[in-house]
């Protein structure tokens, strides 16, 4: 939802180049000018609109998701707008053989969300694996499909090219499985990225279907594109838990410093900001400026013939200043695990509540409502 619902199955999801043109209603540019007119309608009427985003619990979360994805839901959040956020726990089995610890790990997500702003008595934060309803919605969803379209989505050709071994029907339905979790939950924005947008496309292709079909019960829910710059890695990659290269929330000062000591930048000595000839260095001036308060282009300006060294110490100090409290109120969280479970349950309730309503207006529209009220 790092993401659609976030998350596409690879982390991050490498989309086709092509991928993001592959939209059944516009181009990239539309979508632009329709996220812009969304942001105007949100501030003009926030409890009008249902926000659906989330994470696929691989591990901890990093800087990268802070700043792309998780400010954003704080913002929205604080702004009044209803956010949903689900803990992707059974998309982490569609392209792997071992599940690993994903119980503390859903735990460990939980705790990030909360020490960054997330309040479960405003947004509603749940494992899907704990709602059947939700996966009781993706029959009907996969009869509006075809085996084709699957395979032309960007995730499943990607995974397809990169893996050398044949896709599981959970990889190949994993675009059905996203459109299930945004539309058991009535979400009506998705915050996406530009490489995001062909997901989204496919859950307001089904939902039109859907509602062509049957009758109308579902929103085609609107993508709001992030304008937050990529994040590079410390190896010059985009930021991502499985190549290594990120910093994680949980990280420690020392650990912070060590890692953007290691950083890739370039052999010139002065400082300026061009994200496309410069790009490594770019990303450190975006990372420092976004987390100090400050603008990259007059921070290079700053630093000047200062270099690399300064540039990593500027970096460092932004980022540990500004995850102090963060992290303070993680290892808070992390001590009681008793807390955050009582979370979890509560969020189980209420997305439960609301998914089982989707299915029954799905049940009543299809005309499978056998048990009585």
């Amino acid at each position: 939802m790092t993401s659609a619902t976030g998350t596409a199955p690879t982390d991050p999801a490498p989309l086709d180049s092509d991928g993001a043109t592959e939209l059944a209603d516009g181009t990239v540019e539309a979508a632009t000018a329709r996220s812009a007119d969304l942001e105007r309608r949100i501030a003009a009427d926030p409890g009008r609109f249902r926000v659906l985003t989330g994470d696929r619990p691989t591990g901890d979360l990093h800087l990268g998701h802070l700043l792309g994805s998780l400010a954003n839901r704080v913002r929205l959040q604080d702004a009044g707008v209803p956010i949903t956020v689900v803990i992707a726990d059974y998309q982490v089995i569609t392209d792997r053989d071992h599940v690993g610890p994903v119980r503390e790990r859903v735990l460990g997500l939980l705790a990030d969300y909360l020490a960054a702003g997330m309040d479960p008595e405003r947004s509603v934060i749940f494992p899907h694996s704990a709602v059947p309803a939700l996966h009781q919605l993706m029959l009907p969803l996969l009869s509006l499909v075809t085996d084709s379209e699957l395979r032309r989505n960007p995730t499943v050709k990607a995974e397809l090219a990169d893996s050398g071994r044949p896709l599981s029907g959970l990889l190949l339905t994993y675009p059905v499985h996203q459109a299930a979790d945004i539309l058991s939950m009535a979400g009506t924005v998705v915050p996406v990225g530009r490489d995001q947008l062909p997901h989204l496309e496919l859950t307001r292709v089904l939902a039109r279907r859907f509602n062509e079909r049957y009758g109308p019960v579902f929103a085609e829910p609107e993508p709001l594109l992030s304008a937050v710059p990529v994040l590079l890695g410390t190896d010059g990659r985009k930021m991502a838990k499985s190549r290594g290269n990120s910093i994680a929330l949980s990280a420690t000062a020392d650990e912070t410093a060590a890692a953007l000591r290691r950083a890739r930048t370039d052999s010139l000595r002065t400082i300026d900001y061009d994200p496309v000839g410069r790009p490594e260095v770019s990303s450190l001036l975006d990372l420092a400026a976004a987390l100090g308060g400050t603008d990259p282009v007059a921070l290079a300006a700053e630093i000047g013939d200062g270099g690399a060294a300064e540039l990593k110490r500027r970096a460092t100090e932004a980022v540990n200043t500004a995850l102090a409290p963060l992290r303070a109120r993680r290892r808070e969280l992390v001590a009681d695990p008793g807390y955050l479970q009582g979370v979890l349950v509560d969020g189980i309730a209420r997305a439960s509540a609301t998914a089982g309503e989707t299915l029954a207006a799905v049940r009543r529209a299809m005309g499978t409502e056998y048990l009585p009220h």
